[in-house]
């Protein structure tokens, strides 16, 4: 088995939560997401070395995306 952790910090458990929560969909069997604090922490376990780089690549584009989303305001459009 051949496994990566990755840890990302983003400077409030508040942050890391959301972007946690963003990215957890799209987990596989292979992987577990979780936040520790402010960091974002998610390892990944995957039979092949080349299954785990492909997984890692597309893990990192959907914790890009999620991290600047999470850098947009919300808004309650119960209240607009």
């Amino acid at each position: 088995m051949n496994d990566a952790e990755i840890r990302t910090t983003h400077g409030t458990p508040a942050v890391a939560e959301r972007i946690a929560a963003a990215l957890r969909p799209d987990n596989t069997d292979e992987m577990r997401t979780r936040v520790e604090g402010d960091t974002v922490v998610t390892t990944i376990d995957r039979e092949s070395i080349g299954g785990l780089q492909a997984t890692v690549d597309d893990y990192v584009v959907n914790l890009r995306v999620a991290a600047q989303l999470s850098d947009q305001p919300t808004h309650d459009t119960n209240h607009e």
